[in-house]
């Protein structure tokens, strides 16, 4: 009776400390929730990637989110979606609007831009991406789009930023989607739900108002 006790015991314990562990002290129960908390708790460089896009010069990302001064949303979509990328592209529209307003007496707002990431690198030339930006009626100075075009350095920087890209085998993509808030140092600092574009566009505006000269 008293090993069975025992036992029981240490196996409760054991469960407690795993599940501890696995939930960061409870703080969270998805791996999404995890990946926010990592974040945040240490943020994670953007990696030197070479990048290209429409009217922006040939470099490594971590160089154009980096300039010192401005606040990045990122996204990551591919131009052929047909699902959660529309949904993004909802959102950057809205946020757009919503910082072309601001930017008239905001100067915090004049630090954040937009920048939406395509995973496809090797369809989503800076042509295509241009069409693409195009309709979306993307303002260039506000919100970008590039690619990476070697597929090796697209799989470190998703690695990198934990975004997840499963080839569904018909030449579309699932994935999940997100608003990344990389500060002016190329680190990117907090994850939002996309459905949380107010928060992030406020958590940017606020890291922006934070590191402008007082």
């Amino acid at each position: 009776m008293l090993k069975t006790a025992l036992l029981s015991a240490s196996l409760a314990v054991a469960g407690y400390a795993c599940s501890a562990w696995l939930t960061h002290d409870f703080q969270v129960w998805t791996a999404e929730g995890a990946r926010r908390l990592e974040v945040a708790l240490q943020p994670i460089a953007a990696p030197s990637v070479q990048i290209d896009g429409p009217g922006v010069t040939a470099q490594a990302l971590s160089q154009l989110l980096s300039d010192g001064q401005s606040v990045t949303l990122v996204d990551f979509v591919y131009t052929r979606c047909q699902t959660v990328c529309l949904a993004l592209g909802s959102v950057y529209q809205q946020m757009q609007t919503t910082l072309q307003a601001a930017r008239k007496t905001d100067a915090a707002a004049r630090q954040v831009r937009l920048l939406s990431i395509s995973f496809d690198g090797q369809h989503d030339n800076p042509r295509i991406l241009e069409a693409y930006a195009a309709r979306l009626g993307a303002d260039q100075l506000l919100w970008r789009f590039v690619r990476v075009p070697d597929p090796k350095e697209t799989q470190r920087l998703l690695a990198d930023f934990q975004v997840i890209v499963v080839p569904d085998g018909r030449g579309a993509f699932e994935h999940n989607a997100a608003l990344l808030v990389v500060n002016q140092h190329g680190q990117l600092v907090r994850i939002f739900d996309y459905a949380e574009q107010q928060l992030a566009l406020d958590y940017a505006r606020d890291l922006a108002n934070a590191a402008s000269p007082r």
